[in-house]
């Protein structure tokens, strides 16, 4: 008898970043108009999606440090989620940096954060999932090394204090949170792709690869002074003391939230006269580009279920892609998540516990094109979209409705396969494990 193939669950999300740029703290959720219209849950139920990771945001609830956190908006969508049968994953911090009093380098940014949390989890002792603080490593990139988000940092100590307090912050929280749910589960997210290069740079292809787990090694204590990077961290001012802490105290995943894109694969290459000198930068080395692999690797991408094997190789934990989104049209954007949730499988059929895939951005984003340095801008549509100011369903509804299905407009390959993908001279290189 034919054993039934067991494939990925499907999650939804919602695009929930707040982050500061100076003194401007930007709100996907005022931007999408979800911060309004708690209807819109409805429609997430009407989809048939019952687990959805939600927001809870620290910087809404407490705009100011040392305020009393105002959870009412949390209590009317909380209360609904459970009328509705959705499950939350609750996400308390998303690529921000905490409310003004705060940020991501303060000595007491942990302490906080944890208070907060026990507070949420005090408030709804129902709740069984929590992502405290989405994508920490991506986030000290983009706040303490880009220097796009505040504190707007641009040196390797700023990035490790970032990321170092924020890992901190996520033990803390679901210590305050276990006090009271002893159960909680921690859903830890992070992008995940991987870096290739030309021949010359792959000292630094393979420090970015190495550094690209930093956030799961950290919290599953594994940084210890035989870590390939613990002299990095050290040289970057990350005291012996609490580096250990990690190591005295793990708070590992109850499950690896993979977020993928298609710009999550990059390409270090030398050949810098093929790019734009705004493409080009370089470390104390050699100079260099830094650029979409998709648009110039003529292997292409790597691709998701190789990402999702090599995380589960690595850790033996459960895995769920967290965020599955393409910024094109609606048609492009049924093929992508088509591609991930296929990719999902592949990755589970060879061994991996992939058991969900999360359509990201069911409302649409804003800002990415630009890292979200520049306010409401640049919408892209999710399976709904929002620029009337009612959401009203793309081709992406239509494919949540039989996702496993066979769908003939599906059957094309998606933009990132064909040659019209290639933007710059394209560099054929060996190919590298994931």
């Amino acid at each position: 008898m034919e054993v039934a193939r067991e494939l990925p669950a499907l999650w939804g999300g919602i695009e929930c970043t707040v982050n500061r740029v100076k003194d401007c703290f930007f709100d996907q959720l005022e931007f999408s108009g979800h911060a309004e219209r708690a209807s819109d849950l409805e429609l997430f139920a009407e989809l048939g999606l019952t687990t959805l990771r939600y927001p809870l945001i620290w910087e809404r609830a407490q705009p100011k440090l040392g305020l009393a956190p105002d959870f009412r908006w949390a209590d009317e969508r909380l209360g609904l989620c459970h009328e509705l049968g959705i499950s939350p994953i609750a996400g308390l911090l998303h690529h921000g940096s905490g409310p003004a009093g705060t940020c991501l380098t303060d000595a007491l940014f942990a302490d906080s954060f944890a208070e907060y949390a026990g507070g949420v989890a005090r408030r709804y002792p129902w709740l069984e999932r929590f992502t405290p603080i989405n994508e920490p490593l991506t986030t000290a990139r983009f706040s303490g090394l880009y220097g796009h988000w505040f504190p707007h940092g641009k040196d390797d100590a700023c990035f490790v204090r970032a990321l170092l307090n924020q890992c901190r912050a996520t033990a803390l929280a679901m210590a305050a949170i276990r006090e009271v749910i002893p159960g909680a589960k921690l859903v830890q997210t992070e992008d995940m792709g991987i870096v290739r290069s030309t021949p010359e740079l792959e000292y630094q292809a393979d420090f970015e690869n190495e550094r690209r787990w930093l956030s799961f090694d950290l919290l599953c204590g594994r940084v210890t002074s035989h870590h390939p990077l613990y002299g990095y961290l050290r040289h970057a001012k990350a005291s012996e003391r609490e580096l250990a802490f990690f190591v005295e105290n793990p708070c590992p995943p109850d499950l690896l939230g993979i977020n993928y894109y298609a710009t999550s694969e990059r390409f270090l290459d030398g050949r810098i006269a093929n790019y734009p000198r705004e493409l080009v930068g370089g470390n104390h080395y050699h100079r260099y580009a830094d650029v979409e692999a998709v648009r110039v690797c003529s292997n292409g991408l790597v691709g998701p279920a190789s990402i999702l094997r090599s995380a589960h190789a690595r850790y033996g934990k459960p895995i769920a892609v967290t965020e599955a989104h393409l910024g094109c049209s609606a048609l492009e954007q049924a093929r992508w998540l088509s591609y991930m949730y296929n990719s999902a499988a592949a990755a589970r059929d060879a061994g991996a516990e992939v058991v969900a895939v999360t359509v990201w951005a069911l409302l649409g984003a804003f800002g990415w094109s630009s890292r979200v340095t520049r306010g409401k801008c640049d919408y892209e549509p999710g399976v709904f979209s929002v620029t009337s100011g009612t959401p009203q369903p793309t081709a992406l509804a239509g494919w949540l409705e039989d996702f496993t299905g066979p769908n003939p407009c599906l059957d094309e390959d998606g933009w990132w396969t064909r040659a019209e993908r290639l933007t710059y001279e394209p560099y054929v290189e060996r190919s590298r494990a994931a």
